[in-house]
């Protein structure tokens, strides 16, 4: 059986079961090492209550978000054509790609003191680092995605006097999207870490700031809350992208 053929409802029901045994899990796990160590699911809840309260969690997650989507959306607008360009001219990509694993392999907290020094703390070097971190799984997933489109149908298109900007828009580019949106999505995930960690090694702000503050003075249970909440903001953002790729392949 094909994943989409899974009905709904049972991918729910056994998401809810493990999602039981994963707090169920915590609390037996918080019993055995401490509450001082690993806080109880319900100490947890506590604590998000109060800093929700206070409003300092939302004020945290709004600066966070903010970053995020910014530098996110900047990735996957810069990434997206570069991809689609090397895949569609082969010199040009050919040429680019050696370049392109280079920056993959290399670790992007290695740009960080020179983002600083190019861009000082503010909010700029913070969406560079974002952007920095999400751009090339998006960029190499396109480069993929447009590789692997039909040749044949690239030739047909082409003998049928299609131009080079119709065989990008109406071929290569529905072709690649599956590629793109597996980008997009791993871009996505590593966008929201490199917000966090934008967030430590600049000005200390947003969600960045609270796993600063409640980890240096061991209050684990807001601690969590913070962890929480970005684990929550990957999986709705995923699951967002999931819809799009959904809606694409149909």
């Amino acid at each position: 059986m094909d994943r989409q053929d899974v009905p709904t409802a049972n991918v729910i029901a056994y998401r809810l079961a493990v999602l039981c045994l994963i707090i169920v899990s915590w609390a037996l796990a918080s019993t055995t090492v401490g509450d001082n160590i690993l806080p109880s699911p319900w100490e947890t809840a506590i604590a998000a209550a109060e800093i929700t309260a206070s409003g300092v969690l939302f004020e945290a997650l709004g600066q966070s978000l903010f970053v995020y989507l910014v530098g996110f959306g900047l990735a996957a607008a810069s990434a997206i054509p570069f991809g689609l360009i090397m895949g569609g001219i082969r010199l040009f990509g050919a040429t680019m790609e050696v370049y392109v694993n280079a920056l993959t392999a290399t670790p992007r907290v290695a740009f960080i003191p020179l983002i600083i020094v190019f861009l000082g703390l503010d909010i700029t070097a913070k969406v560079t680092i974002v952007w920095l971190g999400a751009i090339m799984p998006i960029l190499v997933n396109t480069y993929a995605g447009v590789l692997n489109t039909d040749r044949d149908l690239i030739e047909m298109a082409r003998s049928a006097g299609a131009t080079r900007f119709n065989i990008f828009v109406k071929i290569m580019l529905p072709s690649a999207s599956p590629y793109i949106l597996a980008g997009l999505r791993l871009g996505a995930g590593i966008g929201l870490i490199k917000t966090v960690v934008a967030e430590l090694y600049t000005a200390l702000s947003g969600l960045g700031s609270l796993l600063a503050l409640y980890g240096n003075t061991f209050r684990m249970a807001q601690y969590f809350v913070v962890v929480i909440a970005l684990a929550t903001i990957g999986v709705l953002v995923t699951q967002m992208l999931k819809y799009f790729e959904t809606r694409i392949r149909r």
